[in-house]
Formats: C-alpha cells, sequence, structure tokens
C-alpha cells in the first residue's frame, strides 16, 4: 500500500473527543498498510482566539511575532494527536512546519510555499511512524523566520507534502462529507458531488467555496494529485477532485452546472471621476498592488461625454479595504481622481461548470432566476466556467438559493450536513 497525506480541520480535533476519534481513523489507516503523514490544524477557534487576544495586546502587531504566536495553534493540536496515537499503541513524531521543510517566502501572515524538503518525514516514515505536520506554517527560506500561509493554510500544507512525498492521494478531513453543489449551511438540499474536475473546483474555491482553499486546489492540479474530501465525522465516500474523471469514459460529459458558491468576505471600492486617459487605470491598480492586495472584479463605465471622466469599481477582500483606500489616497494627486466610495455590505454568487462553455442558455437562465428573486445586479464578472455577480449582502442567501433550484441541483433525498457547524 501506497503513502496518504490525511489533513484535519480544526472542527475535527475541537476537543479531546475529537482529537482521540481522528487518532483512531489514523492507527484504522496505518493498519492497513499505508505510511501516513497527518497535517493538523488548531483546535477549534483557537486561532480567531490568539488573534483576538493578540488585538487587545496590540492593535496592529508586527507581522513577525504574530506569526509566532499563531503557529502555537497547530503546534498544541500536532502533540496531542501525537500522544493520543501512542495511546493506541502506535508510535508518531510530530513536527513543525520548518522541521518537516516546508519552505516559504518572507511573507508574513501569508506566505507563499516555494519548495518541501522533507528529509525528517521520510526518515520517520522509514522508521515505521506515523508523521504529525503542523499546518498553516513554515519557515522563510531567506529570513529563516516562522510564517504562516493565511486562512485555510494547512489544505495546502497537505498538498505540498504529498507532492513532495509522492503520495496517492491527499485526503482532506473536515466537517461536511464532501464537495456539495452548494453551502449545506444554506442550502439544506444541496447535492453531494461525487467527483469534480479540478479546473470547477479551483473556480468554485476561488468564488467562495469553503470545503477546500483556491491555493490548495491549484497546487494538486499542477502536480496532478488526487484530493480526497470527507468528513472525520461519519465513514461516506466524500468526494474525489482531480484533473480526471476516475470513472473513464463512465461519465461521458461534464454536468452542465457543478455548482453554485458565494463569498460574503468582499468589499467594493469605487473610484469615482477618473480622467479617461491612457496610463489612469494602471495608476490605480499599481498604487494596489504596492500594497501587496489581491482584488477580484473590475468593472469601469462609459466615458461621460461631457466631462471625459469615468468611474472604476473593483471588489477585494474586506480585510484590506482600509490598506486599498490609504494606498488610493495617497496616489489621488498623481492619479487625478475625485473621490472614493467604500461599500463593504455586498456579496457574490458565482455559477460554475465546465458544462457552460457548450449550453448558451445558461447565462439568461441565471439572470433570470436572480430577477425572479428580486435580487438587484451590481458588477458582473465571467470566464468560460463561471459566471459572477456582486449583490447586496442581505439578498445572497435567497439568491443562492433560487440559482440553486433553477438549475435544478436541489436534492430529493435527506438534508446535507454540517456536522461541525463551520463546513470546514
Amino acid at each position: 500500500m501506497g503513502l496518504v497525506v490525511q489533513k484535519y480541520g480544526g472542527s475535527s480535533v475541537a476537543d479531546a473527543e475529537g482529537i482521540k476519534r481522528v487518532a483512531k481513523r489514523i492507527v484504522d489507516a496505518k493498519k492497513n498498510g499505508h505510511q501516513v503523514v497527518v497535517v493538523v490544524s488548531a483546535m477549534g477557534d483557537t486561532t480567531d482566539e490568539l488573534i483576538d487576544l493578540a488585538e487587545q495586546v496590540s492593535p496592529m502587531p508586527a507581522g513577525r511575532e504574530f506569526d509566532m504566536l499563531l503557529t502555537a495553534g497547530e503546534r498544541i493540536s500536532m502533540a496531542l494527536l501525537a500522544m493520543a496515537i501512542k495511546n493506541l499503541g502506535h508510535e508518531a513524531q510530530s513536527f513543525t512546519g520548518s522541521q518537516a521543510g516546508v519552505i516559504t517566502d518572507s511573507v508574513h501572515n501569508k506566505a507563499r510555499i516555494i519548495d518541501v524538503t522533507p528529509g525528517r518525514i521520510r526518515t520517520a516514515l522509514d522508521e515505521g511512524n506515523i508523521a504529525i505536520v503542523a499546518g498553516f506554517q513554515g519557515v522563510s527560506a531567506d529570513s529563516k523566520d516562522i510564517t504562516t500561509l493565511g486562512r485555510g493554510g494547512s489544505d495546502t500544507t497537505a498538498v505540498a507534502l504529498a507532492a513532495a512525498l509522492d503520495a496517492e492521494v491527499c485526503e482532506i478531513y473536515t466537517d461536511v462529507d464532501g464537495v456539495f453543489t452548494a453551502d449545506p449551511r444554506v442550502v439544506k438540499k444541496a447535492k453531494k458531488i461525487d467527483w469534480i474536475s479540478s479546473e470547477d473546483m479551483l473556480e468554485l474555491a476561488a468564488s467562495g467555496s469553503k470545503v477546500l482553499l483556491h491555493r490548495c486546489v491549484e497546487y494538486a492540479r499542477r502536480y496532478n494529485i488526487p484530493i480526497h474530501v470527507r468528513s472525520s465525522f461519519s465513514g461516506l465516500p466524500g468526494t474525489w477532485v482531480s484533473n480526471e474523471n476516475p470513472q473513464g469514459d463512465a461519465q461521458v460529459e461534464h454536468a452542465i452546472i457543478s455548482g453554485v458558491a458565494h463569498d460574503v468576505s468582499e468589499a467594493k471600492i469605487t473610484v469615482v471621476g477618473v480622467p479617461d486617459k491612457p496610463g489612469e487605470a494602471a495608476a490605480i491598480f499599481r498604487a494596489i498592488a504596492d500594497a501587496e492586495i489581491n482584488i477580484d472584479m473590475i468593472v469601469q463605465n462609459v466615458s461621460a461625454a461631457s466631462t471625459g471622466l469615468t468611474d472604476i469599481s473593483f471588489t477585494l477582500p474586506k480585510t484590506e479595504g482600509h490598506k486599498a483606500i490609504d494606498a488610493l489616497e495617497k496616489a489621488k494627486g498623481a492619479i487625478g481622481f475625485e473621490s472614493l466610495r467604500y461599500d463593504d455590505q455586498i456579496g457574490k454568487i458565482s455559477l460554475v461548470g465546465a458544462g457552460m462553455k457548450t449550453n448558451p442558455g445558461v447565462t439568461a437562465s441565471f439572470f433570470q432566476a436572480l430577477s425572479d428573486a428580486g435580487v438587484n445586479i451590481e458588477l458582473i464578472s465571467t470566464s468560460e466556467i463561471r459566471i459572477s455577480v456582486v449583490t447586496r449582502q442581505d439578498d445572497v442567501n435567497e439568491a443562492v438559493r433560487a440559482v440553486h433550484t433553477a438549475f435544478g441541483l436541489d436534492s430529493d433525498s435527506d438534508e446535507a450536513v454540517v456536522y461541525g457547524g463551520t463546513g470546514r
């Protein structure tokens, strides 16, 4: 049997009973003949509690020390899990991200993995041990400082280790039974998907689906690592995410629509009164890029003939909103815009499916469903396999349910279950 990488989210190891349940599942995999590497997140809401504590001590904690603090959560989980496994009669060794060879760039709080050198992990496996790795963290190649990978970074840690160790599969254990056609907390009749292409999953993750992190799916697609999303609370088969359908030709075509995703973590900035001439948009987005802020959707209005001015709107994470406003205000003199408008009460709804490329009625049906639900659209963005719109945050849940029903995605069977209450 081959090597398996298993990742357990915070809801799976939220308490002592959860840790013991996870330990038994890991030991069962070992008994079945697998070499097992485990990546673990911090227990329950530990990371949020550490963030709150840091903000009480300092409103703007230094990035280096903030990362040092946050990595404590995963170190607690990995040590307790190793103890639980040893109590079941098997040997386990725990490793921090740096000990496991997770090498990152130097950006604190949202570092990117640039290499994995898992020599100590291989040694532990060769000695017959189960290796447990703290997710979400690594070490900077330049400064040798401890870094964190940002929200959901344990998923990326797991896939990166799976690629470096040439694992058969990366199993992501969470508190839902797999990937669903919509968030089961919003759509009770969401269907579980047995298999979804990496391409479709990448779009769903980028559009707000919380079950897998976008960077994790991107990494898995690049290195052709199959991901198996399962619940640590049940024995159900879960969802496979891979570049090729494991059923081969059994499924001749993709489903037209894979799912509906939503995201209420973004804000919208409108730059009002921008001179409509070459270089202005470049100057705006250069200021944003220099502040190390990622943006999502962009819309530019038609220039007013009488004034020669236009408005440019874009969306970005709410957490970066004030930093973006500050960066643009500093560049106002050079750009020459009139004012800025900030709106953090928006939501994004996205329809994803590779089949929409060859089905011309999808767009019309999507907008008709939103219209019938009385949902007003503010921004529109599309790709070959995705349509996204921005609307009022209060309308998001109703819009998701309306679109899900309109495309026949509602399940006739039992309602989807979120065991831990978070969907992660």
